[in-house]
């Protein structure tokens, strides 16, 4: 999962919604020294992405990627995957998405004291940049997943992932439509 559902399927606090953020940027932070409700957003995340690797609807998605992308499939599956949120979210929330998007950025802001260099870095370009709006856009996450790709540091050839994802693009979004309601019974589980 990327940010945006990390962000929405969190418990219910700014500081768990930083920690389920902040699962991302763990490297050379003391995860224990920090406040019980961002260690829960941390925990929150790992169990999120451990459940979602098993999926067998992610599974399946994963498969539908040529075998020289396949190795990419998973990283353009959690962009994609905040694209197909946004498109659906009436279908699994009554909140409203722009006020959702926009109290999300004001907590990141305020709370940023919480964040390690590298996610509070992150954080400010995301918001300024309004990288959940631009998510909403198929063309957006195809120049968000080149961005990724420009900062892979072997040859690869996720470069120009969306081409492959646009023929795929109603078989990707109905294995996302029956996986995210199990992701989100399970996420409302998880302490």
């Amino acid at each position: 999962m990327n940010h945006l559902a990390h962000l929405f399927l969190a418990p219910d606090s700014p500081e768990a919604r930083v920690g389920s953020m902040l699962g991302d940027f763990t490297r050379g932070i003391d995860v224990a020294a920090l406040p019980s409700s961002v260690r829960l957003g941390v925990r929150h995340h790992l169990a999120v992405d451990s459940f979602t690797d098993r999926h067998p609807d992610v599974l399946a998605s994963k498969r539908l990627f040529s075998a020289q992308r396949r190795r990419f499939a998973g990283v353009a599956l959690d962009v994609l995957y905040d694209h197909f949120l946004l498109r659906h979210w009436s279908e699994f929330t009554d909140t409203d998405q722009n006020a959702f998007i926009n109290a999300v950025y004001a907590e990141l802001q305020s709370n940023e004291s919480l964040m390690s260099p590298s996610m509070s870095k992150t954080t400010r370009h995301l918001v300024s940049h309004d990288w959940f709006g631009s998510y909403r856009n198929l063309d957006n996450i195809g120049y968000a997943l080149d961005r990724v790709a420009a900062r892979i540091r072997f040859q690869n050839s996720f470069a120009g992932m969306i081409e492959e994802i646009r023929p795929l693009h109603s078989q990707l979004e109905k294995h996302f439509l029956s996986f995210f309601p199990d992701l989100q019974e399970f996420a409302g589980g998880i302490e």
